[in-house]
This record gives C-alpha cells, structure tokens and sequence, in this order.
C-alpha cells in the first residue's frame, strides 16, 4: 500500500510500508525548481485523475522489504531512463525489484524530475535529486537492514546516464547544502548500467550518437568525473544501439586504467534496452556483495562423464610428407570427430586449447567440458591438436598452427556432407594462444598460411563465426607476453598480423577482466569488427584472471560460461 510521508528527516525512525513514498526534498528547498518539471512514473501520470501540482517533488519509493530468511545486508536503488522527459520503464522498475527481493536485495525506487530543466544540463535537476536520494537511502539503512556501504544501483539509458554520474562524480557537489543530511556521503558502491545514453562528445547534449561513438575527437564526455569514488560496474549494452554502446566500452576502459573491477556485456544486434540482467546478479554475487562466495569447484570434475552414444574418430592433418614448415620438436597435428548418436543441429564447432603455442591439450579444461557440453546439446565437434611448440626456424610463433587450423577448417568443410552436417555452417574456438589462432581464423581466411598441396586446398577455409576465450598476444603491447600495459592505453592497437578481410566472421568473446593477458584483447577486436559492420558478442568477468573457468564459484560467470557459448550458438539449432 502507499503511504505519503512527505519528507523523512535524518536517522527518524517509522515503519517500513510496501510502496512507502518518501519526498527527498523539504518543502521550499528544492534546488532550481521548474514550473514544467514533475516527479511522477508514466503511468501514474497516464492514471485518470493525475495532478501535476502534486508530483512536483523527487521522491523514494521503497519496496517490502525481502523475506528474513534470504535478506542480504544489501539495497539496489532502481533508475528508469525516459531520455531526462518522463520516467518510463515502469515494466523494468517491477521487473528488477522483483528479482532482486527474491534473491534477499532490498529495493528502492527513485523518481526525479522530468522532463529536461530549462537552460541547465539536460541531467542537472536529475543528479541534484539522486545525489540527495543517495544520502537518503544510507541515512535509513540501520532502520531498513542494510549496510551503509552495500548500495547498488541498476538503471535505464538516461536512467544509466544519472547513475553513471552517481557512480563517477559524487565528489563533485550537484547542489549547496540545505541541512544536515547533506552532510551523508552521496556515493554509491557499484552499479549495473544498461544502455547508458549521451555518454560520448557526439551525443551528450542528450541525443543519439549522432557519429555512432566514432572519431578520434569523440570521447566520453566530461560531465563524468571518475573520481576517487568511483566504484565497480556491470555495463550492459546492445550491439545496434543507436545511444552508442563505444559509450560504455570507453567507460570499461578508464575504469580499468583506475584499477577498478568491471564486466562489460555486449549483445549483437540489440538495440536500446535492457539485456542481460542475470549477468548482473553474477556480478554482485563474484564482488561479494550478496554474502561470501561458494567453495570453488573444478570444470573437469563437473564434466567428468562421458557423453553417451557419442562416435569419435581421428584423422591426421597431413599427408605423409606434404606437412608444410616440418619442424623437429613439435608434436603432430590431428582432429577428433566427436558426433552425438542424435544431432539436433548440422552446424559443427571445432575447438583447441591454448598454451602460449608453446604447448596444446585438447584432453585438458580448455577443451573437454566444451566438447561434452556441445555433444549433450547434439551438435557435433571437431577437436583439433595443432603443432606446438613454437617454431625455431624464424616463423612467427603461431605460424604453424595457423598452417594446421587452415588445414583442418578444409578437411572437416570437405568431410561434412557424407557426415549429414553443413559445410557452411562451420565455427572455430580456442583458448588463450588458441583464443589468437582463432582470431587469425576468422579474420584472416583469404590469406594463405602455406602453399597449397593438394585439391583439399581448393576450399575455402572461412568461418562462419569464431569463440575466443581470453585471447593472447592480440595488442602491440603484449605479442610475445601479458600485456605490458592492459591494453588499455590508445598506443596499443590490434596486432598486425589480423588482416580483417571481407570474411571476417562475428564471434562471441569472454574474457576475465583481471587477466593479464589483458581483457582490452577481446574489447578492442569487438571494437573493430563493430566499425567493420560486424556485430560480435562480449562478456567480461570482474576479478577473474587468465583460465578463469578452470576452477570458479557457482553462482558467477565464470561457472556458467558455458551457457554464454549455448545461447551464442543457440542460432544454430533454431535452424533446423
């Protein structure tokens, strides 16, 4: 039920109601009132009877308050977007605080005046408002059962614009001081931010990027201060969306720069909206902030068994004596035909591991639970062994393995239709080392890696879309090693080795942000293949170092990234 309280003064203490509405504002203290702003969500301005003279004031909206027995010590204020002119993801708001009480978050609801004040920034009266919210939600969390350094925000496009400003500027004061409760800290502790608009210089006088996010003098606007304040963030972000999403991956960036825990989500083909929120919830759970994290467990063991009914058959690479660059010490290459008793798709996935091409196991974590994982669904898979290690006789390190992968992706193309599959519907992954050999697959097919040897060769060697999991050696400042500077500065760009030609395929990233084979490896190819017209996919893990899956707690991305590779591939069964 709803309870008007009008404003609540610091530490008073009355009871929680559902829906109990709180003004933030004393009345007559409202900093640069405008007689066209209101307080209101859509649809209570839709609703018959609405009175704008009486919504004049931003105000809280707090939830009942979770279940005892699963209540975290934890608030998420909820932000719709509606451009800075309405409030109205009245779906999203519903949506999120219901997920969210029943994992134990309390939630909280702040509605700010719309639409854009006059002859101020089209944010001002919005950040005023959540500036005060913010001090108002912390001032109750001892009466509500919360941690005073435990809020959270999730937000909506503009909604994301003012939690942005929340999360990066809460040093900067949005407004003078009124009273005592001025006197609370206005930062918040971590954000969920989806398709923040007006991020970046082409679009931050609140339009769409009107150069999509593009050009060596856009860049984030400096409305956002990133201060010693600055706390962690999920971004979250569509692929298509025309409030650019080079917004958020630029904010990723600087806050990797500051050393601050981040995950980045981009989803092909989406446009403006919310996407992904359960890879939200992952985030809380890995930074700890929905209570300690479960015991760790091994990717080998929870994909100890076997696949039933599934054949395996191998094959050499090479004809005897046509194996291009033989080198002495390096092991020889073959595939693995893995083929469930039932395929519920023609579609095949090829998949090697990683090793700093000094090395590759395809028995090991980087291969194995992915190849049951895809047989359980019914999709067949080629495993490959490639040579390693490096060669000694001044090749580049990868190229040799380039040679096999080239090789394999004719065989298997040449092999497919006698197995019933298609031999145009054919992806590559790999791992670390094996994560840079795919890039080279899937960006470079129309180069020749040997000369060829036989009609085998006669096929095109082109994918049809790539997974690379923590690729290595990507950027000038980490070819041989981790990279020197994360990836994150603008002299590190993508290794020249990528030529990018007309068939470069989409892929699906997933990448620990902690990694020292930097996750920038990963965020800048996304960026390139973006301005290419290719919509990839890109997942980032916050505090996850290199082989993040090999062991991880339930609950977090790293223990469901498998899923991630189900729902990319998903495309591929729907079309049977």
């Amino acid at each position: 039920m709803k309870k008007f309280l009008g404003f609540l003064l610091v530490f008073c203490s009355l009871q929680a109601f559902a829906l109990e509405r709180e003004l933030i504002w004393p009345k007559g203290k409202m900093p640069d009132p405008q007689d066209h702003q209101i307080a209101a969500m859509t649809n209570e301005v839709g609703a018959k009877g609405f009175k704008p003279e009486k919504h004049k004031v931003a105000y809280l909206e707090w939830f009942d308050a979770p279940d005892p027995s699963v209540k975290k010590d934890v608030c998420m204020i909820l932000i719709s977007g509606g451009s800075y002119q309405n409030c109205c993801d009245v779906g999203l708001i519903d949506y999120w605080q219901k997920e969210l009480t029943k994992i134990g978050v309390q939630c909280v609801n702040f509605v700010y005046r719309t639409p854009r004040p006059v002859g101020l920034p089209i944010y001002q009266s919005a950040w005023e408002d959540g500036q005060r919210a913010v001090r108002m939600v912390r001032s109750e969390a001892a009466k509500r059962g919360f941690d005073p350094e435990k809020i959270g925000t999730v937000s909506m496009s503009a909604g994301s614009h003012l939690a942005l400003m929340l999360a990066t500027s809460s040093q900067t004061p949005a407004y003078e001081p009124i009273d005592k409760l001025d006197e609370i800290p206005c930062h918040i502790n971590w954000a969920i931010v989806n398709a923040p608009a007006y991020v970046t210089t082409d679009g931050e006088t609140g339009t769409p990027a009107l150069r999509d996010g593009y050009g060596a003098d856009v860049k984030i606007s400096d409305a956002f201060k990133f201060d010693e304040k600055t706390c962690p963030m999920s971004l979250h972000h569509g692929g298509q969306d025309p409030y650019s999403p080079n917004g958020s991956t630029l904010v990723y960036r600087q806050l990797r720069r500051m050393g601050i825990p981040a995950e980045l989500h981009l989803y092909p083909g989406k446009g403006h909206g919310a996407f992904g929120f359960e890879r939200g919830i992952e985030f809380m759970t890995q930074m700890g902030y929905l209570g300690p994290l479960g015991e760790p467990e091994k990717l080998m063991d929870r994909f100890a068994a076997d696949v039933p009914g599934v054949t395996m058959t191998s094959e050499d690479i090479w004809p005897e004596g046509k194996m291009p660059d033989p080198q002495p010490d390096q092991c020889k290459p073959y595939i693995e035909w893995h083929i469930p008793a039932v395929l519920k798709t023609t579609a095949i996935q090829i998949i090697y591991a990683g090793g700093a091409y000094n090395f590759n196991r395809p028995e090991d974590f980087e291969v194995a639970p992915a190849r049951k994982y895809l047989n359980e669904k019914g999709m067949a898979v080629v495993v490959m062994k490639y040579r390693t290690p490096r060669p000694k006789t001044g090749l580049a390190k990868h190229t040799t393995a380039w040679q096999d992968l080239q090789r394999a992706i004719r065989i298997v193309r040449s092999e497919a239709p006698a197995k019933g599959l298609d031999p145009d519907r054919i992806g590559i992954m790999g791992s670390s080392a094996g994560g840079h050999l795919t890039l080279m697959g899937v960006t470079s097919s129309r180069h020749k890696a040997y000369y060829p040897i036989d009609d085998i060769d006669k096929i095109s060697c082109k994918v049809q879309w790539g997974i690379g999991i923590y690729p290595a050696y990507s950027l000038t400042d980490g070819l041989e090693s981790p990279n020197s500077g994360g990836g994150n500065d603008d002299s590190a760009v993508l290794a020249p080795e990528f030529s990018f030609d007309l068939d470069t395929a989409p892929m699906l990233f997933i990448h620990g942000d902690a990694d020292s084979w930097a996750a920038m490896n990963s965020v800048k190819t996304w960026e390139k293949m973006r301005a290419m017209g290719i919509q990839s996919e890109l997942h980032t893990l916050a505090l996850r170092p290199h082989c993040f899956q090999e062991k991880a707690s339930p609950g977090t991305g790293s223990y469901t990234w498998l899923d991630r590779i189900g729902e990319y591939l998903q495309p591929q069964f729907d079309k049977e």
